[in-house]
């Protein structure tokens, strides 16, 4: 029985495993050809290049083509977000047949500082790009008190221009965040943090409530590939509801 998609990713390449792709998996040759020839994605942790996304939102990290996409639904007031941030994050990079996607999910116990600090990193990335984006939910997770307490007045975003300010003063960040948060809330998805990850080849996903990490993101796309390896032509499957048992 052949081992997954990802379980095959996380071996170390050897002439023999080579010479068994090649000959059982023909479609990754020019995948596994461009590791070997020193491409970006033949190391482990990468520099990012995001100017290659299109204008968000949806707002993305990671490499363009990757195979796979986790979307984080999060609450910028969410204390469990807060630590889960940078950990989903670095992994990303660690993992370079995936990428990050924003999806805002304000809670209504975290209002309504949670929607304005979402409308401070919407307008961000609206006034400079994907890269601006991150760099904003980064600091507003350094700063934040979490919990609805929101940033501390002496507090001040270092990198306001006349541009994001102009966002800020219209009602575009609203539309956005509030569309975001209803098409969250028609998925089913009630808690945060909680990751929905796609398998943008078969166009199947699987949803992760949660900080999942590790071996359990892994897993989870293993099981993506191998479903898509059994039945290409299977429709994808909607994420069903997501209970919060964390506690309050």
């Amino acid at each position: 029985m052949q081992p997954s998609l990802l379980s095959r990713l996380r071996l170390r390449f050897g002439a023999g495993l080579l010479a068994a792709i090649l000959l059982t998996l023909p479609l990754l040759t020019v995948w596994f050809l461009t590791r070997q020839s020193g491409s970006p994605m033949s190391t482990r942790t990468q520099s990012i290049t995001l100017d290659q996304f299109p204008a968000g939102p949806p707002w993305r990290y990671g490499r363009v083509d990757a195979r796979f996409t986790l979307v984080l639904y999060a609450d910028l007031e969410c204390p469990y977000c807060k630590s889960y941030y940078p950990v989903l994050k670095k992994w990303v990079v660690r993992h370079p047949e995936t990428n990050l996607q924003w999806h805002h999910l304000p809670l209504p116990m975290h209002e309504p500082a949670a929607s304005r600090q979402a409308r401070l990193a919407e307008c961000a990335g609206k006034a400079e790009g994907h890269a601006a984006f991150w760099e904003a939910v980064t600091w507003i997770y350094q700063h934040t008190r979490s919990d609805g307490n929101g940033i501390p007045e002496s507090a001040r975003y270092p990198a306001l221009t006349p541009t994001m300010q102009a966002c800020l003063d219209s009602t575009r960040p609203d539309t956005i965040i509030e569309a975001q948060a209803g098409e969250g809330t028609r998925e089913g998805v009630n808690a945060t943090p909680t990751v929905k990850l796609s398998d943008n080849l078969s166009g199947r996903i699987l949803v992760l409530p949660g900080p999942a990490e590790g071996d359990a993101l892994l897993s989870a796309l293993d099981l993506l590939s191998a479903d898509s390896s059994a039945d290409h032509t299977a429709s994808p499957q909607k994420p069903g509801p997501v209970v919060d048992d964390r506690p309050k």
